[in-house]
């Protein structure tokens, strides 16, 4: 690990005065300080906001939640308020890595994590996330867990956030602070597809802060969950995975939320199969009929084309747990 200042912020005017000289925010560090012990993270200051107000869950208007930032992923995924209006998002956070990761990681930390490909994280492989122009040595390398939604001549890596499949099936809004003031991104545009630049995975200004995450109101009744297909069922990350939240009124699915995880560069929001479902009754027939249709547009790798069949039977399992019609 190489020599950095460390400073502990004691609240928003001193982190935002930090962020803006180019220090980096810590919060948890289950992400960023093993980037930095691995080198592949070397910051020259390290800004540690853990004291900032940053840890509420309320409840909003019509229905809708706004996380902190900084609320750990353990309490997230516990709280009443998560569980009863938006399941899907207490299911994402407890198969997300360990309890003892969980118990430390943030909200924010959580969305912000960077991706688990084996060449970005050794120093010594071409990765044109860590080093723009080098190359990428997964596209020609050993590519089992990479993507085949998203990618580019540039990057072909996941990314690893469970969490953010969840919020993306939501239409979840990522609230940024920073020295130009406040703004509000949609979470599809905060997470960034590599095309040319895959060094830039944020929609994040110089020195902005995460502060909060919000799920705006859905129409209810709304029954959703998260469904992770994994080589283990402990503390790894996912093959493929399925974000589902249905509102289904009179017997017809009025409104339909769909994303997968494991498969895409950026959680990725399967708009054809919500274009099937929407409008239809739920039966044995529609599920299959639906998810054939998850991994349209699809680029497999030499050894990663077993995710396209593997993402649709994935979709068409949650379908059916959602919709309630197995």
């Amino acid at each position: 690990m190489f020599p950095f200042a460390y400073t502990r912020a004691a609240d928003t005017r001193a982190a935002l005065a930090a962020g803006a000289r180019g220090g980096r925010y810590i919060a948890g560090g289950t992400t960023l300080v093993d980037l930095m012990r691995e080198t592949v993270e070397r910051p020259d200051e390290i800004v540690d906001i853990e004291a900032l107000p940053l840890r509420t869950i309320a409840a909003t208007g019509g229905g809708g939640l706004r996380l902190g930032a900084l609320v750990r992923m353990a309490d997230a995924a516990r709280h009443p308020l998560v569980r009863t209006a938006f399941p899907v998002v207490s299911q994402a956070l407890e198969l997300s890595a360990s309890p003892q990761l969980r118990n430390m990681a943030s909200l924010g930390g959580n969305i912000l994590q960077r991706t688990r490909c084996t060449y970005f994280r050794d120093v010594s492989a071409a990765c044109n996330k860590r080093e723009p122009g080098s190359g990428c040595a997964a596209r020609d390398g050993w590519n089992r867990s990479h993507a085949i939604l998203g990618t580019s001549p540039a990057c072909v890596a996941t990314h690893p956030s469970d969490l953010a499949v969840a919020l993306t099936a939501l239409d979840a809004v990522v609230h940024l602070l920073g020295p130009a003031g406040a703004r509000q991104v949609a979470i599809d545009d905060f997470l960034l597809q590599p095309g040319g630049t895959p060094q830039r995975e944020h929609d994040l200004h110089p020195g902005e802060l995460v502060t909060a995450i919000d799920i705006p109101p859905h129409p209810r009744p709304l029954t959703s969950g998260y469904l992770k297909v994994r080589d283990r069922q402990s503390y790894e990350f996912a093959l493929t995975s399925a974000a589902v939240a249905l509102h289904i009124s009179d017997g017809v699915i009025r409104s339909a939320k769909v994303a997968a995880g494991g498969v895409g560069t950026v959680p990725w929001r399967l708009a054809a199969v919500e274009r099937r479902l929407i409008g239809q009754r739920p039966s044995a027939a529609l599920w299959p009929s639906a998810a054939r249709h998850a991994a349209d547009g699809a680029q497999p790798l030499r050894h990663n084309a077993f995710k396209v069949e593997l993402l649709q039977r994935t979709v068409e399992r949650q379908l059916r747990i959602v919709g309630g019609t197995r």
